[in-house]
């Protein structure tokens, strides 16, 4: 009975951990479009060398006729990742910490336009707010939690 018993409760923690709500922002998140609602890339938030967060592209979700080796030439001329491939790019940079779950005070590339913006990001119900700024005027994604593991058997 016992032994059913912790079997029954073993079963249920592994099958709930995928379910549970992340509670760091580093790691991998899958950007949401927020005009279309389509996966667009994977990112990976990371914590620099400098105690900053940034984060870099290292997956893409090309809507069809689009091709996966796409650069960043709307980019400004000036900026390194000019005509660079999007996939491996940082397109986060320079956010600091300013309350658990909470950053502020970098900058994110959005390479398809090649613009660039003040900006937030901060962790609600599990899920990645991320805030852009032109001056008075924001606009913000929710970026989902990327597992790997699921997408893979997904796609089997």
């Amino acid at each position: 009975m016992k032994r059913n018993l912790f079997a029954c409760l073993l079963t249920c923690l592994l099958v709930s951990l995928p379910l549970q709500a992340r509670e760091t922002v580093p790691g991998e998140w899958k950007t949401i479009d927020d005009e279309t609602g389509r996966a667009r890339s994977v990112v990976h938030l990371y914590v620099d060398e400098n105690g900053k967060l940034a984060g870099d592209v290292v997956k893409g979700f090309p809507e069809p006729g689009e091709p996966s080796d796409r650069v960043c030439d709307k980019c400004a001329k000036d900026d390194p990742r000019y005509q660079q491939p999007i996939i491996g790019m940082t397109i986060v940079r320079d956010m600091e910490q300013t309350a658990p779950g909470r950053w502020e005070g970098g900058k994110i590339l959005d390479p398809i336009k090649g613009k660039e913006y003040r900006c937030e990001i901060w962790l609600e119900d599990g899920k990645l707010k991320v805030r852009g700024y032109l001056m008075m005027f924001y606009r913000t994604q929710t970026w989902e939690p990327w597992d790997a593991a699921e997408a893979t058997a997904k796609s089997d």
